[in-house]
């Protein structure tokens, strides 16, 4: 009997991968290996979309990220078959955070913590993978420091961008 309250989430994405393989007889590459070239071949053609979890954890002040409960999530997803997974978005500095503090990977400190995402995905399944989405909010950035190609307000922002400049910089 299959009951999603007395069982793990990987096994509930077990059972779902393979109801959903079974079942829908007009997609016969679903399950098959996708060849990406020189980025490895993926073990399905099941991929998990970016999500915003939340999950990601901190100090306000730029000390250390716990990032364990992050990797526990994605690790449920690869223990139940899932081939590709993509993390929300993470600011590549701090002039593309979504707000104060978000998510954000610009040195090695940073860098560091992500390992424990990766390492908790490849030991629950080896063979499922996992990729970061690199997010720049440009003019929807909520907070002051936001730059952007123009320094033009978002109308859904709170602040005014400052223009980049044609050397790249802000």
């Amino acid at each position: 009997f299959f009951s999603p309250l007395r069982t793990p989430i990987s096994a509930m994405f077990r059972h779902s991968l393979r109801r959903l393989g079974a079942a829908h007889p007009q997609y016969p590459n679903l399950f098959k290996p996708l060849d990406l070239g020189a980025a490895g071949t993926l073990k399905n053609r099941v991929l998990m979309g970016s999500m915003h979890s939340g999950l990601e954890k901190g100090t306000i002040f730029g000390g250390s990220t716990d990032l364990t409960s992050m990797g526990k999530f994605f690790a449920a997803r690869a223990e139940g078959g899932v081939g590709l997974m993509v993390t929300g978005g993470v600011a590549p500095n701090r002039q593309g955070w979504v707000s104060p503090f978000a998510a954000k990977m610009s040195n090695s400190s940073e860098a560091q913590s992500h390992e424990v995402v990766t390492g908790m995905v490849h030991d629950a399944a080896p063979d499922s993978k996992i990729c970061m989405q690199i997010l720049h909010s440009g003019r929807y950035g909520y907070h002051p420091l936001a730059v952007s190609a123009s320094p033009v307000k978002s109308p859904i922002g709170w602040f005014t961008p400052k223009e980049l400049s044609g050397a790249g910089g802000g």
